[in-house]
């Protein structure tokens, strides 16, 4: 693994040369901890455009055609909301991109690889942030079964624990490329190799990151640290912040399945947890009314045997 990843490194290191610097997001820093993107090695080979979309922020490059990194700011309000939104599955090319710049419709049609979210439409709170969620800005090349099921367990552990947390989760995914990427479509997008899923709690100041390589046969595993992404990516996605470094120590709840079970399986207990909530919510007054109650009840016995005796 060791040797894999720093021919990996080693593929990004000449793309990534160039002075280092944060795009300006100036419309949707609301999206990073402290309003702060991550800082990037820049050049213009890169044809680096900051994306502002109502629910996540994207840094596409034009020279991948795809995001280099995707940003959101979970909450449980906003995944309450997200459930009742209808999948649109209408993807599209986003017209705010030069089309040399771009994936279109064509590049994976035919291609066996699946147009493969980073801001998952599961997170989208809103009709229109479902939509947007559906930009080919949004998409990389990925292994249909890695998408559907590796891929989607590792969202949904995401959401679950977002969901539990006690205040809002910065979540950063990106893909990661080797020297000499695979391409895919007249337009030569960029395939893949790995993708990573960086969590921030900041009330706890914890901070992990799923890794997983872009196959069929990959399963999620093991989180690493935030310090161990930040070496294997030379992206400083929390600048200005030092995260605990306990990647060993990951919440129970952050533990994801391999298998199709598994990938509903974080749902269905936050399904349990908002039941649980609720029934608990409808009983509290219920138990302040019966608490009201034995209290009359024994002021009244106290009162009667006063006047007994």
């Amino acid at each position: 693994m060791k040797k894999l990843v720093f021919s990996l490194i080693l593929g990004i290191a000449p793309v990534l040369a160039g002075a280092t610097g944060t795009a300006d997001f100036s419309q949707c820093r609301q999206f990073f901890a402290h309003n702060a993107p991550p800082r990037v090695v820049a050049t213009p080979e890169l044809k680096l455009r900051p994306l502002c979309y109502d629910a996540f922020a994207v840094m596409h490059s034009g020279r991948s055609k795809t995001p280099v990194y995707v940003a959101e700011r979970l909450s449980r309000a906003q995944l309450l909301d997200a459930r009742d939104e209808k999948r649109t599955n209408q993807f599209f090319a986003d017209a705010r991109l030069p089309r040399a710049e771009r994936a279109e419709l064509d590049d994976y049609r035919g291609s066996g690889w699946d147009r493969g979210h980073l801001a998952p439409a599961g997170d989208q709170p809103t009709a229109q942030a479902m939509a947007q969620s559906f930009s080919l800005a949004n998409m990389t090349p990925q292994a249909p079964k890695n998408n559907r099921e590796a891929w989607s367990s590792i969202e949904s552990a995401t959401r679950k624990y977002a969901m539990r947390a006690r205040g809002d989760v910065y979540v950063i995914s990106g893909p990661v490329f080797a020297d000499h990427p695979q391409t895919i479509g007249p337009g030569r997008v960029w395939v893949p190799s790995y993708y990573f899923k960086l969590v921030f709690d900041p009330t706890t100041n914890r901070a992990w990151a799923h890794w997983i390589a872009n196959t069929n046969e990959a399963r999620p595993s093991k989180p690493i640290s935030y310090r161990e992404l930040v070496k294997r990516t030379g992206i400083e996605f929390l600048p200005g912040i030092l995260p605990a470094d306990n990647a060993d120590a990951t919440a129970p709840e952050m533990r994801v399945e391999s298998s199709a079970r598994g990938a509903h399986e974080p749902k269905r207990e936050a399904e349990r947890e908002d039941l649980g909530q609720a029934l608990r919510s409808m009983l509290q007054p219920i138990a302040q009314d019966v608490e009201k109650i034995v209290h009359t009840l024994l002021r009244w016995w106290s009162a009667m045997n006063r006047h007994t005796a």
